[in-house]
């Protein structure tokens, strides 16, 4: 058995808290014991907070104390929203994850580029994921190996629409924290496996959100064949930004 899946403990609490932890910060940085917004967002590549900055609808949020990234907040519907950038990898996602859950957080929402695996037979470049292939470490300090990292049953229920009108359909993917190391050989499996996409975060968030009974929500933007040809990455107007905010504003109407 691999190291990393043995002394887990499951059901032992962790003696270091996030809580903990933003107490010390807030100490150290003169921040008040105030809430972020209560709907927040986890923006990987960072291009949607960077073009809401750019457009002068988003602001730099006081109340959020963690170390190693900034909170912005904006409106959507007269709904303010928080948004996090650059939170890249399974292990960042979830460390800031656990900090957002204890500083008023309520839903958090990740929109994250990927790259596809298995060619969509719809038109419709965001996938909601209802599971995600666990192939990461930090999924394993939160759930036991035989646990599916998939979506809540709750949160699914409010999501899980046919319309012609939503810019999402529903795919399985693969959580990987090496994009560098997929072989075509590892390709063919998760093929065969009927994932739609590849990307980095959403099978630990999943793992924390059911270890935790927190409403997570992963959606991954199809945008890229892994760099096999010149033109890659193309997300659309301000790289993807004004559908991606089409995108929250729609799912923020359904979860709330």
């Amino acid at each position: 058995m691999a190291s990393i899946l043995e002394n887990k403990n499951y059901g032992e609490v962790s003696v270091f808290l996030p809580e903990n932890l933003l107490r010390e910060a807030r100490r150290q940085k003169n921040i008040q014991n105030c809430s972020v917004p209560q709907i927040c967002i986890l923006d990987p590549d960072g291009d949607l907070a960077k073009y809401l900055l750019n457009i002068g609808d988003a602001k730099k949020n006081d109340c959020w104390a963690c170390y190693h990234s900034n909170l912005f907040t904006f409106q959507i519907d007269e709904i303010e929203v928080g948004i996090i950038p650059c939170i890249v990898g399974a292990s960042y996602a979830v460390l800031v994850a656990e900090q957002l859950f204890v500083s008023g957080c309520e839903y958090l929402i990740s929109v994250t580029s990927s790259g596809i695996i298995n060619q969509p037979s719809t038109d419709k470049n965001f996938a909601l994921i209802t599971e995600a292939i666990r192939d990461e470490g930090t999924s394993y300090h939160y759930l036991p190996t035989e646990m599916p990292a998939t979506i809540g049953d709750k949160i699914f229920e409010k999501l899980d629409s046919l319309s012609s009108s939503s810019l999402w359909f529903n795919a399985k993917s693969w959580t990987t924290d090496a994009p560098y190391r997929e072989t075509q050989s590892s390709i063919n499996e998760m093929q065969e496996q009927g994932v739609m996409c590849v990307e980095m975060e959403a099978s630990a968030l999943y793992a924390f959100a059911k270890a935790k009974d927190k409403k997570i929500v992963c959606f991954a933007h199809l945008t890229n064949t892994m760099a096999q040809s010149e033109g890659d990455f193309e997300k659309g107007e301000h790289f993807g930004s004004l559908r991606m905010l089409e995108l929250i504003g729609q799912v923020i109407k359904k979860i709330r």
